[in-house]
């Protein structure tokens, strides 16, 4: 059997390249480096690297041990990590955030019934933008968003919130007089576009580029923010599809919302990163769920 710290210094310096360097990240000696591989290697019965005064670099052997042994470390490391949490309970700071005024009870729900169970842990909430969404879960500023389905790339839990579409028009518009509308209508009205930064599956999701039929929709402008983007409407520049929870949180008098009759319901509920699963992000998860059962019934 190999001892981690013989794993440790050879997955080290198999990444590296470079005994000088491996030392410094082992706060060790470049001879308790040197010393320690070729202990390994006489374990082994093999060379692992060829080694010239300039130049380091794996022997196939060493490239296969190399690739055998590092998901075995980050899978042990990942189950210590994990009896570790267990053992101390839910502890630290967990940052959780929310996108669209709609989403705030529901992430408020889960925030109560989280600090009851994990008192211990302490949680952030603040409100999230669409241009900063994706590259919060991906910094680590947020651990858990709240927001629409589709997400692409993140791990998603239960849909929490459930409500019917509606296209968002100018007041005025000639789509005011239809108690409701079918998504075909996309094609003769230029469609708001959401920010380059959003993801593309809820792009297509949201703002599809043709109708069920497969006729082409028309782009219009895209806006920055949510807010920006319903003044788009307003102004005539085009129309948008959104939840119907719009109308109760964006009730502007120079806006209407039609029912869309043949769209199926936009779902929201937590996202996060999937490499960023940890205790604290699945007990936030379940207490979202608990708090908020009973709140997928559609809303118009």
């Amino acid at each position: 059997m190999l001892e981690r710290y013989e794993v440790e210094t050879f997955l080290t310096l198999a990444e590296e390249l470079h005994f000088g360097r491996t030392a410094e990240r082992m706060t060790v000696s470049t001879g308790r480096v040197s010393h320690v591989i070729k202990k390994l290697e006489r374990r082994i019965g093999a060379p692992l690297f060829a080694r010239t005064s300039r130049v380091v670099r794996l022997t196939p052997i060493g490239r296969q041990l190399a690739d055998e042994l590092a998901p075995l470390v980050a899978g042990m490391d990942e189950a210590v990590r994990r009896a570790v949490d267990a053992g101390r309970g839910v502890t630290g700071t967990l940052r959780v955030a929310f996108l669209g005024e709609w989403t705030a009870p529901v992430l408020l729900r889960a925030v109560a019934l989280f600090s009851e169970r994990h008192p211990d842990c302490q949680v952030e909430v603040r409100e999230a933008q669409l241009a900063n969404t994706r590259s919060g879960l991906g910094d680590g500023s947020t651990d858990v968003l709240i927001a629409s389905f589709p997400f692409d790339g993140m791990a998603t839990g239960p849909a929490l919130l459930s409500e019917e579409r509606a296209l968002a028009v100018a007041a005025g518009h000639p789509l005011t007089r239809e108690r409701s509308v079918s998504l075909e209508v996309l094609a003769d009205h230029p469609v708001v576009q959401y920010p380059a930064v959003t993801s593309v599956e809820f792009k297509r999701d949201r703002t599809p580029e043709h109708t069920p039929a497969g006729r082409p929709v028309p782009k219009g402008p895209a806006g920055n923010t949510f807010s920006e983007m319903l003044s788009l409407v307003a102004l005539g520049r085009g129309v948008l599809p959104v939840g119907a929870h719009t109308r109760r949180y964006y009730p502007r008098p120079d806006l209407a919302y039609v029912p869309i009759h043949d769209a199926p319901p936009i779902e929201r509920g937590p996202v996060w990163l999937p490499s960023n699963t940890t205790t604290r992000v699945r007990e936030f998860v379940r207490a979202a769920t608990d708090a908020n059962a009973g709140t997928l019934a559609p809303v118009f």
